[in-house]
């Protein structure tokens, strides 16, 4: 190929690691070393192969071969995110045997198996090992413990308003990902319980909180609720223009959070367009690897469903899971559909 002037592709190169990570006997004299292993374990969890990236994992175990933090955070977070719950522990007591210390990445990765297969328990005694091991956990990984409570509904009100005041104490600001997963316990919290639950929502978004407040004030006038949801959502609306106007990252959002930061992007793609502004070329929505092992759909199947009742003219990428993309022109086109029917509907 080399000599063709051709450039190998991944599969190409995945090809190669893998029949000198499978050779049974010496080739040229050589045998696979520790630096081939760590290279395919890393390269094979990084795309999720999971098969291949767990068949490395064990070869390594049989040769004696010590892994450091960061191929052991590697498989880790590839075994997260594709739902092997028995294999996290496996590989996480593997490392608690050997001479590598587990950090702040590794802690990150129990916590998100635990919680997103809502082991309330195993998160907890996850959580307060990586405090007594001096790391401190961050929004992602309260907010997912949060998520994991709301397993137990009778006192989802009280484990959540402790866990939130935790995040505030150790200096964490709220962000959408957390408000989105408030709102969701709400849901599930009778009426006369939310005071507590109002409270984290009024620390966390005062602007957010009087939007609720009023969704659930049965007496109060419209016209307030209009007016309040329109400057919070317009005040969203602008800081996802300034981040991620041209994709929206969906990866870990609750369906709820989803729909919300949907339809809010799109409001803000309908202001671009009347603004006159150019779009790019190509626009794209991020909704993460898809199934789980512990789900019963992912959030891209049920995300593609979504896209279709509102005709919008994303598709999947065949070649990057979870992704949908759609062109300039054909966003447009919809765009000005969708603001033509609202003004017949008017």
């Amino acid at each position: 190929m080399k000599a063709l002037g051709a450039e190998p592709n991944l599969v190409i190169y995945n090809t190669l690691l893998d029949a000198m990570g499978r050779a049974k006997r010496p080739c040229n004299g050589l045998s696979p070393s520790w630096v081939t292993y760590a290279a395919l374990l890393w390269a094979f969890s990084r795309a999720r192969y999971d098969d291949d990236a767990l068949n490395v994992y064990k070869e390594m175990k049989e040769k004696g071969m010590q892994l450091n933090v960061i191929l052991f955070n590697t498989i880790l977070a590839m075994c997260a995110d594709v739902g092997y719950i028995e294999e996290v522990v496996e590989i996480f007591e593997d490392l608690k045997r050997s001479d590598t210390k587990p950090d702040s990445w590794t802690f990150s990765s129990m916590m998100t198996i635990y919680s997103y297969s809502g082991n309330v328990s195993e998160a907890e005694a996850m959580l307060n090992e990586m405090l007594e091991a001096g790391f401190e956990p961050n929004i992602f990984i309260l907010t997912s413990l949060i998520q994991c409570y709301r397993k137990f509904k009778r006192i989802v009100d009280i484990v959540t308003v402790r866990t939130f005041n935790q995040l505030l104490e150790l200096g964490i600001s709220p962000d959408e990902r957390l408000y989105g997963c408030l709102l969701n316990v709400m849901t599930q919290t009778p009426k006369e319980k939310l005071d507590k639950l109002m409270g984290c929502i009024d620390k966390a978004n005062s602007k957010l909180g009087q939007v609720v407040k009023l969704l659930l004030e049965e007496d109060d006038g419209n016209d307030n609720f209009k007016k309040e949801a329109s400057e919070l959502f317009d005040k969203i609306g602008a800081d996802l223009r300034f981040t991620s106007q041209w994709s929206l990252n969906l990866k870990g959002l609750s369906l709820v959070a989803t729909l919300t930061a949907l339809h809010v992007w799109i409001n803000d793609l309908s202001k671009v367009l009347e603004s006159g502004e150019e779009f790019p070329p190509l626009l794209g929505i991020n909704t993460g690897h898809g199934k789980h092992k512990y789900s019963d759909k992912g959030l891209a199947s049920v995300f593609e469903s979504l896209l279709k009742e509102l005709n919008a003219p994303f598709h999947e990428a065949s070649n990057k899971a979870g992704w949908f993309f759609t062109s300039k022109v054909a966003t447009k086109s919809w765009l000005e559909s969708r603001s033509s029917s609202e003004l017949v509907a008017a």
